[in-house]
């Protein structure tokens, strides 16, 4: 690569290039360099994109990489707040030696209001708004364009952590969405269920529609002592957190670790403009989650449905082990004839909760009016079998019997299709077998 190197090294615009997989930064040119103040490649190389460029503890929300194809080109634009800069970016991939490796180049736009300016002189809130919601809402998915949009935050008001936290079905509070800078700790995963009363004054200032600042945390030790003990850990010095309600309702919570503390009037007011906002993202997401839900899961049983099968499948194109389990609830058609549909939908539930009791909720599809499918991609032989035996010992317990077919492959490529055909047979099989022996068990009774 070092010829391709060579050509992009004196270019006026920007590039660089890091590994698709691995987010390894393996090149800038001479403007990218002078631009984020690299004197030597050893400030870069070998670390990841998102941290040297972005300055982000993960990859960056608004990556691009699932995009790019080898020969083509993904045009967008951005305003960088870390340069204060907008650019029409180029993004490209090419194989070298069996690498992917992305290739991004930088056109500075140059025309951008907020790009004139430096941080200390930003007074329009509404361009700020503007240019966030933009970013965010260029992205294809709700749940990208939150990421996108805290990252944003996080970046322009040059924080530590920019988090949102939900109100669960506890009545409690969850850190569901969190932005970190380079070197911070995430703590979505260890701040989770936190009750109301350990959050001191914040929950009836958030009811009042106000948001909480804090400047110095040893300055809250007195009145808020619960809080302080929370943040200590965090290497929390100062914050501001916005209240999410709805129809009156607080619902949730946003904020900002760590803001520069001459700036924090001046965010205060932002995050409470950027409420409504947030507010309209996370519906837009509960929405787009229950379309989600009708479109991709059975509504009787809760598994998925074929469609969603059919996806999986085209998705196990890229090979690797599979394990798939064909089953049947045997005798639906006479409990429905002899108790009605109401106990034959209800022996169907029961079934797929065995199913889900024994294998993954996501791999477990209903395909049929008595049929279910399980597809357990990546699994090993010993495990797949130990959840089948586990499953048959709890059945034999069970008022509701599967038949059951089952087929493990090592690697699926090109045998999917072959594959499910056999524990089907398989299915099948195992299902004559369970009618001859109550035939059996019949004929002796009597």
């Amino acid at each position: 690569m070092s010829k391709v190197w060579e050509f992009f090294e004196n270019m006026n615009e920007a590039v660089y290039a890091s590994d698709v997989d691995t987010y390894e930064l393996l090149y800038l040119n001479k403007a990218a360099r002078d631009l984020f103040q690299f004197k030597d490649e050893s400030d870069y190389k070998g670390k990841n994109c998102y941290e040297i460029l972005q300055q982000c503890s993960s990859p960056c929300a608004m990556c691009t990489n699932n995009r790019l194809k080898p020969g083509v080109f993904y045009e967008w634009s951005r305003f960088n707040p870390l340069v204060r800069r907008s650019y029409l970016l180029k993004d490209t991939m090419v194989i070298d030696d069996g690498r992917r490796v992305r290739i991004e180049m930088a056109i500075d736009l140059d025309i951008h209001e907020l790009a004139k300016r430096s941080f200390s002189e930003f007074t329009d809130n509404e361009a700020l708004i503007n240019e966030g919601l933009r970013c965010a809402l260029a992205e294809e998915t709700p749940e990208q364009s939150i990421d996108t949009l805290l990252q944003y935050l996080g970046q322009m008001f040059q924080s530590d952590r920019v988090y949102i936290f939900e109100k669960n079905k506890h009545g409690n509070f969850d850190n569901t969405y969190e932005w970190c800078a380079s070197k911070v700790s995430p703590q979505k995963n260890i701040l989770r269920n936190i009750p109301p009363e350990t959050m001191g004054t914040w929950i009836p200032t958030f009811q009042k529609g106000e948001s909480i600042i804090i400047r110095n945390v040893n300055e809250i030790v007195s009145y808020d002592p619960t809080v302080y003990e929370t943040l200590i850990p965090q290497n929390i010095a100062r914050l501001i957190v916005s209240p999410i309600c709805r129809d009156r309702e607080v619902i949730g919570f946003y904020g900002i670790d760590n803001p520069p503390l001459d700036r924090m009037d001046h965010i205060a007011f932002m995050l409470q403009l950027l409420g409504h906002f947030i507010n309209s993202m996370l519906r837009r997401r509960d929405l787009v989650g229950k379309l989600e839900t009708l479109s991709y899961h059975d509504q009787l049983t809760g598994a998925k449905n074929r469609h969603a099968m059919n996806e999986k499948l085209a998705s196990l194109a890229n090979g690797g082990s599979l394990g798939i389990i064909y089953s049947d609830v045997m005798g639906l058609k006479q409990i429905n004839d002899d108790f009605g549909h109401q106990a034959g939908d209800e022996a169907l539930i029961y079934a797929c909760e065995n199913l889900k009791a024994h294998f993954p909720d996501k791999c477990v599809y209903r395909i049929g009016g008595d049929e279910f499918l399980v597809l357990i991609p990546g699994i090993t032989e010993n495990l797949f079998q130990s959840m089948i035996r586990s499953m048959l010992v709890d059945m034999a317990k069970s008022s509701v019997h599967l038949a059951l077919g089952s087929v493990w492959v090592d690697d699926c490529t090109g045998k999917v299709e072959k594959s499910l055909s056999e524990a089907d047979a398989r299915m099948y099989e195992d299902k004559r077998a369970y009618y001859a022996k109550n035939r059996q068990l019949d004929r002796r009774r009597h």
